[in-house]
């Protein structure tokens, strides 16, 4: 995540999105690329509910460098117009219900000026991987790493288990739950929101997007009413 071949081509693509006017960051976290991206000379803002991850943040940029407003992403309100929202590395899918999802649309429409965009980086469900049967899928096995997904597809949810060991008898094991969204799913949640989808890419960096594709940088313009 923090891999210069990973970050600079995100900085790079927001900061074009940005178009010389103001960035909002959904879900800021530690700042992984909202501080280069201010650093690029954007002015960025951040919503985020973690409480030790704004501190985290505080110990790289200050409030008057990059504000953060504590809140949910799909409620919380931050001063001013922007050209941009943002949302990076599947963090919409952290919202568990159908509902919350729609809402964060809204909430990133009510941020932008007329003609703004909304992008969101997200994975693309792997459910071709699953047999009948068969409720969990491997994503990835390294040394010293398992990573798996179990799904419930009758609502959309997949639990993510981080299995990480060294040489000893003992694993470490941490959990996070996601609702996983189809493209077609998050194109209509952007119209009803008042977007329409501008581009969908592979990656930061313009890959075409496929069947194939594991994941999609997809761009939203607003076009309707708040």
């Amino acid at each position: 995540m923090f891999a210069p071949e990973v970050l600079d081509p995100t900085v790079d693509r927001l900061a074009e999105l940005a178009g010389g006017g103001r960035a909002l960051e959904f879900a800021i976290g530690t700042g992984r690329v909202a501080v280069p991206l201010a650093e690029r000379g954007v002015p960025v803002t951040g919503i985020e509910l973690s409480r030790p991850m704004i501190d985290q943040l505080r110990t790289k940029a200050d409030e008057a460098t990059i504000p953060v407003i504590a809140g949910d992403m799909a409620t919380a309100v931050a001063p001013g117009e922007f050209t941009l929202v943002y949302l990076v590395f599947n963090t919409i899918s952290n919202l568990l219900t159908q509902d919350e999802q729609v809402e964060c649309f809204r909430n990133a429409a009510r941020h932008l000026a007329p003609g703004g965009r909304f992008v969101i980086e997200l994975w693309v469900p792997e459910l071709r991987k699953l047999p009948p049967g068969q409720q969990a899928t491997v994503w990835l096995c390294e040394p010293g790493y398992i990573g798996l997904d179990t799904y419930d597809t009758l609502r959309q949810h997949v639990v993510s288990h981080h299995f990480r060991f060294d040489d000893g008898r003992e694993a470490r094991l941490g959990r996070s739950p996601h609702r996983y969204i189809w493209p077609a799913e998050l194109d209509l949640m952007g119209r009803l929101a008042g977007f329409e989808l501008e581009s969908r890419h592979a990656d930061w960096a313009g890959a075409e997007f496929t069947a194939d594709s594991r994941s999609h940088v997809s761009v939203y313009r607003r076009t309707g009413n708040r």
